[in-house]
């Protein structure tokens, strides 16, 4: 216990002395002292806060989110097997964790609570979660956004989430009470964006024996009603109490990595095959840049084999690549570590890997009697739409021009899911040549369709994607 900062007093000051004054919280809180006894099955009576999902734990996942979200700090209160929960949250972020022990923790999640206090004494606002709620990529950036206290709400949860969650009183789009016993509709996420008054609060509801987090919201916004933000259209929560719970936010976890803009073979085909891969190999030491250049240097043997015309061959290792080429994003979301950096490289190697293999089928087609010319012509224009047609797309990313709707223009199969797709069938049957001019057709297909109704976008012809 040695290395975990105890709970202490924090500074008083008096009424009317505010700190700078900030409209987006610096420091995120995450409690993670429960003890879990509905999870013991899973845990081996451990903290539920170090069980793995998708790879990291549920407070590693929880530190990482918040850091996503722009913390530059994180405070991880700790209570019930303290020690190794404080060991977990200090390697998950060195110098930019601490950890506190709340002594009362036992009391319930308010006065675990209370024992941030000292370490966000001078905020005026902090971002409050519970290490045992799993929010998707995006699910938190308008609570953050808020600017004043809030709270994260689902105005629409299943029975289960509702029966179990802690139901908000809603008037005029702020919460103005808390508690399991309402009758609302709606329930609150987990998430708040918490001033420091929220500890007189905490005193005040203790006082009258109530030690919970709910008590302490509920007394604060007696006086300061919070913010009732909404859960972004098509972002997900999930509280995890018991096994059932931990399985539901493995399923939905998998199919977050999915993307809206994958294509068809990726998301029918490649999805189903990568991500498992991806859920299965998270929680080992693999950088996903080591995934991306594991990728590459099978596209290289496609590559290689295709020269060769040992077309089943290559039409397996690209279509392996093309896996694999899920896996190292997939990895990086599980691990929420995802980087400019590794988006870069992943489409550098992208590039370098579709030429290689448009090269191995054009020596392949002059060697199965193609004319070299024409071989050479068709090479260098599947090269050029494929390079085009993924270029296009990141430039109007670039200029923050409303995007094309990517997901039906793959359907064009001008994606690289598809390119690698068309590339492996016709190798399969042993066709070089009609694999180089699919790939150009349905290249610059992709690329005028996206260009047309990119600039329609711009006239205002189009309204864009929903």
């Amino acid at each position: 216990m040695a290395d975990i900062l105890p709970e202490r007093r924090a500074a008083q000051t008096g009424p009317g002395i505010e700190g700078p004054s900030r409209t987006r919280p610096r420091i995120g809180v995450i409690l993670a002292a429960g003890r879990s006894s509905r999870l013991a099955e899973v845990t081996g009576h451990g903290s539920k806060a170090l069980a793995r999902l998708g790879g990291p734990s549920l407070l590693e996942r929880a530190i990482r989110r918040l850091l996503a979200e722009g913390m530059e700090q994180v405070v991880v209160v700790v209570g019930y097997q303290a020690g190794p929960v404080a060991a977990v949250a200090r390697r998950a972020a060195p110098g930019r964790v601490h950890t506190v022990f709340a002594e009362r923790w036992e009391l319930g999640n308010g006065a675990s609570l209370a024992a941030a206090e000292p370490y966000v004494a001078e905020e005026d606002l902090f971002l409050l979660v519970t290490a045992d709620h799993l929010f998707s990529e995006g699910a938190l950036e308008p609570l953050v956004r808020a600017g004043r206290p809030a709270v994260l709400v689902d105005h629409a949860p299943d029975a289960e989430a509702w029966a179990e969650g802690t139901r908000v009183r809603m008037l005029e789009e702020r919460a103005v009470a808390f508690s399991k016993e309402l009758g609302d509709p709606a329930i609150d996420c987990g998430a708040f964006v918490l001033p420091r008054s929220i500890f007189d609060a905490h005193r005040r509801a203790l006082a009258r024996g109530d030690a919970s987090l709910a008590g302490a919201v509920t007394e604060l916004a007696r006086t300061q009603p919070l913010a009732a933000v909404p859960l972004p259209p098509g972002a997900w929560w999930q509280d995890i109490d018991t096994p059932e719970d931990l399985r539901r936010a493995k399923r939905l976890l998998r199919r977050s990595l999915t993307k809206d803009t994958d294509g068809p073979v990726s998301r029918y085909l490649n999805r189903p095959v990568s991500s498992r891969i991806s859920m299965a190999l998270a929680h080992l030491p693999i950088h996903p840049d080591a995934v991306s250049l594991l990728a590459f240097l099978v596209a290289l043997g496609a590559a290689w084999a295709l020269w060769a015309g040992r077309g089943v061959l290559g039409a397996v290792l690209a279509t392996a690549s093309s896996i694999l080429d899920g896996v190292d994003g997939e990895i990086a979301r599980l691990q929420v570590r995802t980087s400019a950096g590794g988006a870069l490289l992943d489409g550098v190697l992208d590039r370098l890997a579709d030429a290689a293999i448009l090269a191995g089928l054009g020596a392949w087609a002059i060697a199965d009697g193609t004319d070299p010319r024409a071989a050479v012509a068709l090479v260098v224009a599947a090269t050029a739409g494929s390079m085009l047609s993924m270029a296009t797309k990141d430039r109007i990313t670039a200029l923050g021009i409303p995007p094309a709707p990517e997901r039906w223009i793959g359907f064009l199969m001008g994606g690289r899911d598809a390119r690698l797709f068309e590339i492996s069938v016709l190798a399969l049957l042993g066709m070089p040549a009609v694999a180089l001019a699919v790939v150009t057709g349905t290249s610059f297909l992709s690329l005028a369709v996206r260009l047309l109704l990119t600039r329609a976008t711009l006239r205002g012809a189009w309204p864009g994607p929903d």
